[in-house]
């Protein structure tokens, strides 16, 4: 990725490093200020002086790592996030390993992303690389063009499923959208969320807790049910098509997809505009890239409804940005909008 360029004033992104580690906040600085594309503001060994730090400091983006003195990062994040101001937190922790539950709390409490740190004396400089391109997307601007007029509420034409497809920051989004929606809803709900296999179980559990009902791995050639969540595992496409007895059923894919990404949300909004046409409710949450785009596209030509997440709410705004750009979405709301739109639908949002 190009270095960004500076943010408007001429100034460079800001960091801000919160590690026990001397060893680590030395590593991870050099990496910082050594790119030439981040200034880096401060580093502190602990929450509670990042908190003091942030009352009188701006910052655009925060390093946390999770086992510390005094309180946890996870504990902290919370207290972060609403002291940061909108600051974007990447958690880089030797505990963050793919598949680790504490990783998808982080997530689902609202980091944007998270990183494995490498042990004291292993900071080389392949992990700087990776770790300045994760910065690197957290701060690049998403695709630009005209974008629907904003709407608190929509009111979709009647809809039998739900679609929603997301990547970075999409387990967030996904979270505060889940909670707006009524337990009693029986139209089943598809999440096609950019994710490594190992992630997987994980990441259902917290759909579950979000959804307050079980989410569920699909399967090749299982039914859907009314009011379930399926989920698409982290290595394959999620699709639908009518079973011979004319209910829906799941299947799996495991051909690449143009955009590159396992799972896709393209090939699972491409069968789903196929089998449910005008009524079906297609969602494209926070992520990197593009994918998202044909399969809206597919939607729109079906009749079915998109709706995408705004910017100000996007930890990345790619996936909806390129939506929202190619003029397909029919409005832009934030996830909790989004939630209290399905919830009007439905006939009734969650107290």
């Amino acid at each position: 990725m190009a270095p960004l360029s500076p943010k408007p004033g001429g100034t460079l992104p800001r960091v801000l490093i919160v590690d026990d580690s001397a060893v680590a906040r030395a590593a991870l600085g050099r990496f910082v200020t050594g790119s030439g594309r981040f200034e880096l503001t401060g580093a502190v060994p602990d929450a509670q002086r990042a908190l003091t730090f942030l009352k009188t400091n701006t910052v655009d983006l925060i390093l946390l790592d999770l086992i510390m003195p005094y309180q946890n990062g996870i504990d902290a994040l919370p207290d972060l996030l609403k002291a940061g101001r909108g600051a974007r937190v990447l958690v880089v922790s030797s505990s963050a390993a793919e598949g680790a539950e504490i990783t998808m709390r982080a997530l689902a409490l609202g980091a944007a992303d998270t990183l494995v740190k490498p042990n004291v004396g292993a900071f080389a400089s392949r992990f700087g690389e990776t770790l300045l391109a994760r910065l690197d997307m957290l701060m690049a601007p998403g695709d630009t063009g005209p974008s629907p007029r904003r709407a608190t509420v929509l009111a979709p034409p009647p809809f039998d499923a739900v679609a929603i497809g997301a990547s970075t920051g999409g387990i967030h989004a996904l979270a505060s959208l889940l909670a707006q929606v009524p337990q009693e809803m029986t139209r089943p709900i598809f999440i096609t969320q950019h994710l490594p296999p190992s992630f997987s179980p994980y990441f259902a559990a917290q759909v579950g807790v979000s959804a307050r009902r079980p989410g569920v791995l699909a399967e090749e050639c299982g039914r859907v049910r009314a009011g379930q969540v399926l989920i698409a595992p982290g290595d394959a496409h999620l699709l639908v098509a009518t079973m011979p007895d004319g209910q829906v059923g799941t299947r799996l894919s495991h051909q690449p997809s143009p955009t590159g990404n396992m799972p896709s949300v393209d090939p699972m909004l491409t069968s789903m505009a196929t089998v449910y046409g005008a009524r079906l409710l297609a969602i494209v949450l926070s992520g990197m890239g593009r994918d998202g785009l044909e399969g809206a596209r597919a939607v729109r030509d079906a009749g079915g409804t998109v709706v995408v997440q705004d910017s100000d709410s996007s930890v990345v705004w790619g996936m909806p940005g390129a939506v929202a750009g190619a003029g397909l979405a029919h409005a832009v709301l934030t996830p909790a909008e989004i939630g209290a739109m399905i919830a009007a639908q439905v006939g009734g949002a969650r107290a």
